[in-house]
């Protein structure tokens, strides 16, 4: 592997006798040209050739997308849904925050009509969620805690400590020993910062 060297969208590489096109890449007029702006990559494979593929920088194009698992911060909460920000996909910070809304129906797989969003969530929460669509024309992407690994993972009472989750659906602060709902992650070891 070469040191990856900037390039941007429609930049001609090489010709296509100095190598095979790879992905983020087109040919045209017998030359590899960049379909994306990012990072030129040369990689010598099994072939004779070297493969050139352009990889986007990660850090600043990275997307939410469909099926991801992300960490957001719930913002404001009504009786229909949850609004909040997502600051990681997976266990990598994004560079600019997403909006992002979780309905009431999307909160819990069991009994979705009982479902009370104050109950499930308030704001400043930390939650893992699922991204199930990218949302409407707000550009809000739709996510879901209807699974057990996903809910809130980080809370705070109203005296301001971090509370302990005591089940599934209630967290307790260790100061005032005071209860409060929640929709509790069943946080698994993976997503667990240090």
């Amino acid at each position: 592997r070469q040191p990856l060297s900037p390039c941007v969208a429609g930049e001609r590489l090489c010709s296509t006798e100095e190598a095979t096109a790879g992905s983020g890449t087109y040919i045209r007029h017998g030359f590899i040209f960049s379909s994306l702006a990012g990072c030129l990559e040369r990689r010598n494979e099994d072939s004779e050739l070297p493969v050139v593929s352009v990889v986007r920088d990660s850090e600043s194009q990275l997307l939410p997308n469909v099926g991801a698992v992300v960490t957001c911060k719930v913002c404001s909460i009504n009786s229909r849904f949850a609004k909040v920000h997502i600051l990681y996909v997976g266990s990598t910070p994004l560079k600019s925050t997403f909006r992002g809304t979780i309905r009431r129906e999307d909160i819990r797989a069991t009994e979705k009509d009982k479902v009370e969003v104050y109950k499930s969530f308030r704001p400043s929460d930390i939650v893992l969620a699922k991204v199930i669509s990218l949302g409407d024309a707000q550009s809000n992407y739709l996510l879901s805690t209807a699974e057990n690994e996903l809910g809130v993972v980080v809370a705070r009472s109203e005296a301001g400590v971090q509370m302990v989750p005591i089940s599934w659906c209630e967290m307790q602060c260790p100061q005032t020993h005071t209860k409060e709902f929640r929709k509790v992650a069943r946080v698994q070891p993976q997503f667990l910062q240090t």
